[in-house]
């Protein structure tokens, strides 16, 4: 898990269909108010993501919550690494149901320790004043670059890295600027902002609850790296070591996770071995459906050889 963190560090062999993340989010239940949730990586995978742990604890508390009302918003910790072909039990403790609004907390174990802790909250659809900024500043989904073309450039491991990419996740993905990572296989900094847009590579059922499910999965994907961007490094590099600590995110406005969806991703501080990651999600029409902040774990360490 992130204890595990971004694309970059974690899982190597996913099966990277929408198949799979259906899969991720059908979870079993084993109780009133427990459930179990399956592996979701292959053999020797390694570490889990920690997006998808995310995604299933939210989905863990919104199975127990009427579903006139919907999340908007977690608050998660990363407690430990997690086994990504492992179960994973969810126990999900009923804090308050309101008028208005509903609050579940959730805790995920392992082998009965705990790798995550999460709180979500849900609301009653409403209607109030409504404003967003900033607009949607970016090449559309159709003008940015596959990851194909992206890596056209590149050599030795930022290539293999992106040869790799289309199989750790089930999303697609076109890149709206020049991701870090390629100047830093330069050996050049860069600003600490990648723009990307994700989309769920198949068609996902209408429920609401499973759309709101895969953002918050997708929502983890590839932040982490831009915490490195300033530091002409990458996760992955020798020296390097990154995780992320807590992740939150708040869903503004319903969204489909199998239509584009711009992440808008910055981190604007890094200081005492730790940094700031933001993304702003924004639909294909400009919408802002989705705010996401994380804390990460960056640190450097000395290469024995």
């Amino acid at each position: 898990m992130t204890g595990t963190g971004d694309a970059d560090a974690e899982v190597r062999d996913r099966t990277g269909t929408a198949g799979a993340l259906l899969d991720l989010l059908d979870l079993e239940r084993s109780g009133s108010w427990s459930f179990s949730a399956r592996g979701h990586g292959r053999t020797g995978a390694g570490r889990a993501f920690g997006g998808a742990a995310v995604a299933q604890a939210l989905m863990a508390a919104g199975r127990t919550v009427a579903p006139d009302r919907a999340a908007h918003s977690l608050h998660a910790y990363f407690v430990r690494s997690a086994d990504a072909t492992a179960p994973t039990d969810l126990r999900v403790e009923p804090i308050r149901d309101g008028g208005s609004f509903t609050t579940r907390a959730v805790t995920a174990e392992q082998d009965g320790r705990v790798i995550l802790r999460l709180t979500a909250s849900f609301q009653v659809p409403e209607q109030g004043m409504e404003h967003q900024v900033p607009e949607l500043d970016a090449p559309g989904p159709e003008a940015s670059a596959t990851p194909e073309q992206a890596m056209a450039t590149a050599t030795g491991p930022v290539r293999e890295w992106f040869e790799r990419l289309s199989h750790r996740h089930p999303f697609e993905v076109r890149f709206a600027a020049e991701l870090p990572r390629l100047a830093a296989g330069r050996g050049e900094s860069a600003d600490p902002r990648q723009r990307l847009w994700l989309r769920s590579r198949d068609a996902l059922p209408d429920d609401p609850l499973v759309h709101t499910c895969a953002l918050a999965y997708a929502s983890d994907v590839l932040l982490l790296s831009s915490m490195l961007a300033p530091h002409a490094t990458m996760i992955g590099a020798p020296g390097v070591t990154a995780a992320s600590l807590d992740h939150a995110v708040w869903f503004h406005r319903p969204a489909r996770a199998d239509q584009w969806l711009l992440h808008d991703q910055e981190s604007p501080s890094a200081a005492g071995g730790r940094a700031l990651g933001q993304t702003r999600v924004h639909d294909a029409s400009g919408r802002l459906v989705a705010t996401v902040v994380q804390e990460g774990m960056i640190r450097r360490r000395a290469v024995h050889e």
